[in-house]
Parts: structure tokens; C-alpha cells; sequence
């Protein structure tokens, strides 16, 4: 009696807790530079297929045939013809290579790269990545890696037991690759340049279209679409587009978000935005749990009767429902406030997620619902 009289007094408090406050615009000042790019400003990938080489007896085995192969065709390059059935492989390692080649990398720079086992090899630990050329999607060498790989961790077993640190098949070779081929990008078209923002949205590209026009005292930028904003460059900085850039990166604006719930169902996250909305709505949840427990029962037959003791299982079953708690949210109020309500209640992550989904389905949840 006394616990369910401090529940009550509890949804009291968290009720009278649900106070309406005004919309308020974010106060959040951020630089052009963290939420919009340049066009043309972008990495390009880079994949290749390699060997390493130096395993201690943790490459791929026999059965892998692409290492096998690969091996084969290596030895035929250096004029050694050796069948496939022949070679013994375990010290050698089939992987894919990949990088990233950053806008503007010129000639000689140095990039890192990651190797990846796709075969059987136990480790990579202690390997040496043969010259292996990276593509990019049009198919031409833009990279050439090469180098000793490190795995930031071991992996060793014997006699049935097992170590392991970190993920011991996938290895990373700092400055381990060489550019051999530039990207020809440009961050102007002739007198103009393109700013797009990170996330979209037709009130934070209006007030950046707003700033860059203030800062520079005339009408320089205009906005294309929600993400675009179209910028002169003026007549003094035709010759120093770079010195534009930057002062352009430094101009302050006030982004914008959509009301938007994220939710995590598989660690019990919930991260919502301010500016999202509830309409007025009811909410109930309980839980409800069954347990079922089995003992065994000894039968024991009257004396001198031709009977036989038996073992007999007995089963227990123990419905509990939780009561539900029942909870008006007036309107206007915000998710913050609904979840602050429901910790006080003592609702767990969980059930604070099954709540916002259905009161989302009772079209009471003004905002975007997104469940990864």
C-alpha cells in the first residue's frame, strides 16, 4: 500500500513537471566551415588486391585459390614457372587494399592504406605488403602501396588455447602508399564557386545566403536549392580565390534542424532535437511477465504393493502485470519533458522507446521518428 501510494505521489510530481514552454530557435553559432564544403572538395577511394608476405604460418592455406594463384603469377613475372598443386602458402596472405585520396594530392605525397584479409590467414601480424597498384572507379593507377603492415594487436594459440587482441586480419600501413596520378579538380567555376551544406535545409541555406551577402556589402551569393548556395567571387579576390575561401569558411550563421526523434533500439538510446512536439495524448504501458519453474516429485508406492518409485516433473506458472501507469500529456509539450516524466516514474530506456513509437503511430508525435 505504502509502495503504491509513493508511485501515485511520484506521477503527481511528473505531471505538474510538464510545463509548456515557447519554441525557442537554436542559439548554436557555428562557422561556414562545419556544416557546408566546397564543390569539388571530396576524397576519391582506392581498392587494390595484394599479398603480404613474412607470415610466421598464419597466412592462407592451401585451399584458398586466389592466393594461390596470385602467388603463381607473381613467380611468373620474375620468370619462374611454378604449378599451383606446388606451393605451400602459409606464409603468405591474399588481401584487398584500400585507401583514400584526399582533393588536391599532388605527385609523390604519401597516403595510408588498409589491408584486409579475404582468405583463410589467421593473422597478419609481423607481413610485408608486396607493390600492389590502386584504381579508382574509372580503373586507372592513381596509387602504388607498399610497406610492413601493423596490426596494433597479436594472435597467438597452441596447445588449444587461444590469445587474441584486437582484430588480427585486417592491418593498416601508415604513409604506405605513394600518389602517382592527380585528380584534376577545381574549387571555382571561372568566376564562381558552389558552397554545399553537410545536412539540407531551406532555413539554414537562406540565413548563410543572408550572412555572405552582409559580410561582403553586396549580393555575392544566392541560394540554388536547399543545399547550394552560388557565390561570386569579387573583382579583388579574382587573382587569390584562395584568400576568398577562407574568409568565406570564417563567416558565423545559425543552422537549423529538422524535429527529429533518433532511436537505438538495440543499446536503448534515445536522442531527440529540441523543436520536437507532442499533442496532447494518454499514454499507458505495463509490463507483463510469466515465469515458469519445474521441480521434480518423488512417488513413492505403498508398501508391499507391486508399484516402482517414480520421478514425476512438476511445472510452475507465475503470471505478474505491472500496473499500468496512465499519464495525460498536455499539448505543446516536448519530448523532453515526456521522457523526463517517465524516469520519474522509474520507466526504463526501453520502455521509453516503446512509448515515443506508439504515440509516433497515434500521429501525436510532431516529427521525424528514425530508428537505426
Amino acid at each position: 500500500m505504502k509502495k503504491g501510494f509513493i508511485k501515485q505521489i511520484l506521477l503527481i510530481i511528473a505531471l505538474i513537471s510538464l510545463v509548456v514552454t515557447p519554441v525557442l530557435a537554436s542559439d548554436v553559432i557555428v562557422r561556414v566551415k562545419d556544416i557546408a564544403h566546397i564543390q569539388g572538395d571530396r576524397i576519391n577511394q582506392l581498392t587494390g588486391l595484394g599479398l603480404i608476405i613474412g607470415l610466421a604460418g598464419t597466412g592462407d592455406g592451401s585451399s584458398s585459390m586466389a592466393n594461390v594463384q596470385m602467388i603463381a603469377n607473381m613467380l611468373e613475372r620474375y620468370g619462374l614457372t611454378v604449378a599451383p598443386r606446388d606451393l605451400r602458402t602459409r606464409n603468405v596472405a591474399a588481401v584487398m587494399v584500400t585507401a583514400e585520396l584526399p582533393p588536391f594530392a599532388r605527385n609523390g605525397d604519401n597516403i595510408d592504406v588498409v589491408v584486409s584479409s579475404f582468405g583463410d590467414a589467421k593473422s597478419l601480424q609481423g607481413g610485408v605488403l608486396l607493390m600492389t597498384p590502386l584504381r579508382a572507379a574509372d580503373g586507372e593507377v592513381y596509387a602504388v602501396a607498399q610497406g610492413s603492415v601493423s596490426i596494433g594487436g597479436f594472435n597467438v594459440s597452441g596447445g588449444g588455447s587461444k590469445v587474441q587482441k584486437n582484430h588480427a586480419t585486417v592491418g593498416r600501413i601508415p604513409n604506405g602508399a605513394t600518389v602517382e596520378r592527380e585528380v584534376g579538380a577545381s574549387f571555382t567555376n571561372g568566376n564562381y564557386l558552389d558552397l554545399v551544406l553537410d545536412s539540407p535545409d531551406f532555413t539554414t541555406v537562406n540565413r548563410l545566403v543572408e550572412n555572405i551577402n552582409a559580410t561582403f556589402d553586396t549580393s555575392v551569393a544566392r541560394a540554388l536549392d536547399k543545399s547550394t548556395v552560388e557565390v561570386l567571387i569579387p573583382e579583388e579576390y579574382q587573382l587569390d580565390p584562395v584568400a576568398f575561401v577562407a574568409r568565406l569558411e570564417a563567416i558565423e550563421v545559425q543552422p537549423d534542424t529538422t524535429a527529429k526523434v533518433v532511436i537505438n533500439e538495440r543499446t536503448g538510446t534515445v536522442v531527440m532535437g529540441q523543436n520536437v512536439r507532442i499533442s496532447t495524448v494518454a499514454v499507458a504501458h505495463g509490463n507483463l511477465s510469466v515465469t515458469i519453474t519445474q521441480s521434480l516429485e518423488v512417488s513413492q508406492p505403498w508398501p508391499d504393493s507391486p508399484g516402482t518409485t517414480q520421478v514425476i516433473p512438476e511445472s510452475q506458472i507465475e503470471v505478474a502485470e505491472e500496473d499500468a501507469r496512465l499519464m495525460v500529456v498536455p499539448s505543446g509539450a516536448s519530448v523532453n519533458d515526456l521522457v523526463k516524466a517517465l524516469n520519474g516514474i522509474g520507466a526504463t530506456p526501453r520502455d521509453i522507446i516503446a512509448i515515443l513509437q506508439a504515440v509516433k503511430a497515434a500521429g501525436a508525435l510532431h516529427g521525424e521518428l528514425e530508428i537505426i
